[in-house]
């Protein structure tokens, strides 16, 4: 051991649990780490534009490595900047760890310059929020953080670091590495699983949450086909089964195919693989009843406070996914399945429903988004942030396996571009497409000055209807005609990211969209691709005159 600055403890640290991004905006709050960063041997600090940005690449960074991503921000208004991508990890159930520069010891409790109440503004958001005191303890706190937040329901923690904690020296050890516990399902539970799925008649898988790796998909994708088990996914977890395979039965997000909303309520088992079962997968918790439910439920989370907190389940198993899809993919399936055929008609469902539909205007949409998959390798990344647009994209699109989707369950504006960024800098080698409708684009388009600073060549597609078209939707739905507040007036966003020194495209009409996302792709740079869609061209079913009209009766 030698002696060290606080700032060299807690990179140090960093660096011991495998960290090699972390994604900040500088602050004087933290000057003595970033310092430490100047020698620390495979740490790259990744500088961003706003904090917001940097925390939701860090969340993105996350999801991807199944460790914590890391983010750098400074006090008072750095803080509250970054709480946007908090707040994306707490609803994902995404490993994150926010540092946060903070007032020194000496001036706590004063108001001081952009001091804040960490525990206070953080609490409800984090699993675990805690303030340095001790540059000794920081090795410990470190460790913990880690562990806290990829165990149970993956989650952000957040540590406040005061600046004389950093500047300030200790003789301490670095803490181990820390690993995820392994959470493995009972015998008797898995045995308990089998037995409900042998007596099913209308069996149904609902796969979601946090903490899934690839080999836990691998091992997901072979129980599915051994018992040929018809597979929805939560939402914004599609990625979790390969939608070009026949277990794929659709997506239980916004708007989904109502043959397997029937699907659902038909069903008289339901095999819930880490989702919660949340408002956006359940239709506003109307999908399965709360007690009273006509399906046999049967709830695995490696969460015990998610069992049984909101639905009451029929046998709740208390695990972490990978060990469960181990145990599923090891049973051996009955010699005579009872609803042979089911996964078949289950995907030609699917396969029909994401068929393109046609909506008003030159350009359209659904054939664009279908044609996504065809352009790009199953190993593409494909993000999106929230909006009328990721209707279209996710009901169109079709993801080809782990990690191919990145997408904010929480419904975060913004999300699309930084997480782009972040799985541009992790996986440089596979294709990154970033989705983003105009208003979108503009809650975090700064960090496109991030991706050309860190040669982050991800490809935008900022689709272009001149409004708030989600809170149109709802505005028209609910006040038909009387617009206050969701149009927009752009800039040019052609000519906008050329001066951020990226390439860029207009497209207009629908043909002329693959070979500007090939030229894209292929610029080997940043670059943004504008897709300009009639306002009429709302959703995948309705125009905004036909919302309008059948609101005013």
């Amino acid at each position: 051991m030698t002696v060290r600055s606080g700032g060299r403890i807690l990179i140090d640290g960093l660096v011991a649990q495998g960290t090699g991004l972390v994604f900040g905006v500088a602050g004087e709050s933290y000057l003595a780490a970033l310092d430490a960063m100047a020698d620390a041997g495979g740490l790259r600090f990744v500088a961003c534009r706003q904090e917001g940005g940097a925390a939701m690449m860090a969340e993105a960074h996350g999801k991807l490595s199944g460790r914590p991503g890391v983010a750098f921000v400074t006090r008072g208004p750095g803080a509250t900047n970054a709480a946007a991508g908090l707040h994306v990890a707490s609803q994902d159930s995404t490993p994150m760890l926010l540092l946060v520069g903070q007032v020194a010891r000496g001036m706590r409790g004063r108001e001081a310059f952009q001091e804040l109440d960490y525990r206070a503004v953080f609490g409800t958001m984090a699993k675990w929020v805690a303030e340095a005191d001790d540059p000794a303890r920081l090795p410990e706190l470190v460790r913990r953080a880690y562990a806290t937040a990829m165990n149970g329901r993956p989650g952000p923690v957040v540590l406040a670091l005061p600046e004389d904690v950093l500047r300030a020296t200790a003789d301490v050890a670095d803490a181990k590495r820390v690993e995820p516990a392994a959470l493995a399902p009972g015998a008797g539970a898995i045995e308990a699983v089998a037995r409900r799925l042998a007596a099913a008649r209308r069996p149904l898988a609902i796969v979601g949450g946090g903490g899934w790796s690839e080999a836990g998909v691998a091992d997901l994708a072979r129980f599915l086909e051994a018992w040929r088990l018809p597979a929805a996914a939560a939402f914004r977890r599609q990625g979790l089964v390969d939608n070009r395979r026949t277990p794929y039965a659709g997506h239980l997000g916004i708007a989904p195919d109502p043959r397997l909303v029937e699907r659902v309520e038909a069903a008289d088992l339901l095999l819930v693989l880490g989702a919660r079962l949340g408002e956006m997968t359940t239709g506003g918790y109307g999908l399965v009843g709360l007690d009273e439910h006509p399906q046999d439920l049967v709830h695995v989370h490696p969460d015990p406070s998610e069992l049984n907190r909101v639905y009451a389940a029929d046998l709740a198993v208390c695990a972490g996914m990978d060990a469960t899809a181990e145990a599923l993919a090891g049973l051996p399936p009955p010699e005579r399945i009872a609803w042979e055929g089911e996964a078949e008609a289950a995907h030609a469902a699917f396969l029909a429903f994401t068929e393109p539909t046609r909506v008003p205007g030159a350009l359209q949409l659904p054939e664009v988004m279908a044609g996504l998959a065809k352009r790009l390798p199953p190993h593409a990344i494909v993000t999106n942030g929230a909006g009328n647009y990721a209707a279209f994209l996710n009901r169109f699109h079709r993801y080809k396996g782990f990690n191919s989707q990145l997408a904010p369950t929480s419904g975060s504006m913004g999300y699309g571009l930084p997480a782009a960024v972040a799985a541009k800098l992790v996986h440089p080698e596979r294709p990154v497409v970033a989705f983003a409708g105009d208003g979108c684009l503009m809650m975090t388009v700064p960090e496109l000055a991030t991706a050309v600073q860190h040669d982050a060549a991800v490809v935008v597609v900022v689709v272009n209807n001149g409004m708030l078209g989600t809170i149109r939707m709802h505005q028209e739905r609910a006040y038909p005609g009387r617009v206050v507040g969701t149009d927009l007036k752009n800039p040019d966003f052609v000519a906008m990211a050329r001066a951020f020194g990226a390439e860029a495209f207009k497209v207009e009409r629908t043909e002329a969209f693959a070979p500007a996302l090939d030229a894209a792709l292929k610029s080997g740079r940043p670059a943004l691709v504008e897709v300009v869609v009639d306002p009429e061209a709302l959703t995948p079913g309705r125009s905004l005159s036909a919302i309008r009209a059948a609101a005013m009766g």
